[in-house]
């Protein structure tokens, strides 16, 4: 069984705080297998990973991605390098993953303030290969936990990711997987449900700060463009 961390964020996000190094290098210490690197609306932080992991010769394998900010929320395309454009309907975003050969996966479906999809579309479970049943980043454990329950009702495979936006806390969300070391081998294992989550949850301090340190950018954001 492989160890992945299927949702974390680099430097590229505009909300992520390590560098590309930094991330796979805890990774690997670690001990994962694989590590998905899905900046927020942009493919360059993957981009640089698979490049850093190619250059070094390291043993992990870096899983593409995005996480598309949609009208209605969030939504994980794996296994992509190009990038999908934001803020259009999430039913088109999903076709448009999926004919590039994506793996879509739903991410914290109930989470009010992080834009969680289901919360606003009842039937977006039927439009993704899985469900992320287990997000490092809940203070309390009751949303993961409808997220699996849904996921088990429509029948879809359920993962889990850190959401990691800091290096320290890469791990923290562990899908195992039964697959071989590559690629392909894991995508395709998510897809048939070979997937076991579990994790821990990231220390509410860490995650009170970054929410803090977001809202501030976000104020400031939309005072520069008032002026």
């Amino acid at each position: 069984m492989l160890k992945c961390d299927l949702h974390v964020h680099t430097n590229y996000s505009s909300d992520g705080e390590s560098r590309v190094e930094d991330i796979i290098n805890r990774a690997i210490s670690i001990g994962l297998d694989a590590v998905a690197i899905v900046d927020h609306d942009t493919v360059e932080g993957a981009a640089h990973a698979v490049e850093y992991v190619k250059a070094n010769n390291l043993d992990i394998v870096v899983i593409p991605g995005i996480e598309v900010s949609t009208k209605q929320g969030h939504l994980l395309v794996m296994g992509v390098t190009e990038a999908l454009p934001p803020k259009e309907d999430f039913f088109e975003t999903a076709k448009r993953g999926r004919e590039m050969g994506g793996l879509l996966i739903l991410p914290h479906p109930y989470h009010q303030f992080r834009h969680g999809v289901a919360i606003r579309i009842r039937n977006a479970f039927e439009a993704v290969d899985a469900i992320e049943s287990f997000n490092s980043r809940y203070i309390v454990g009751s949303a993961n936990k409808k997220a699996g329950r849904k996921a088990d009702f429509f029948g879809k495979p359920c993962v889990a990711g850190s959401d990691a936006h800091n290096y320290r806390y890469v791990g923290y969300g562990i899908t195992l997987i039964d697959a071989d070391k590559n690629l392909n081998s894991i995508l395709n294992a998510i897809r048939e449900g070979k997937t076991t989550p579990t994790g821990k949850m990231t220390p509410i301090r860490a995650y009170a700060r970054q929410s803090l340190k977001n809202t501030k950018r976000k104020i400031m954001r939309r005072v520069h463009k008032r002026n």
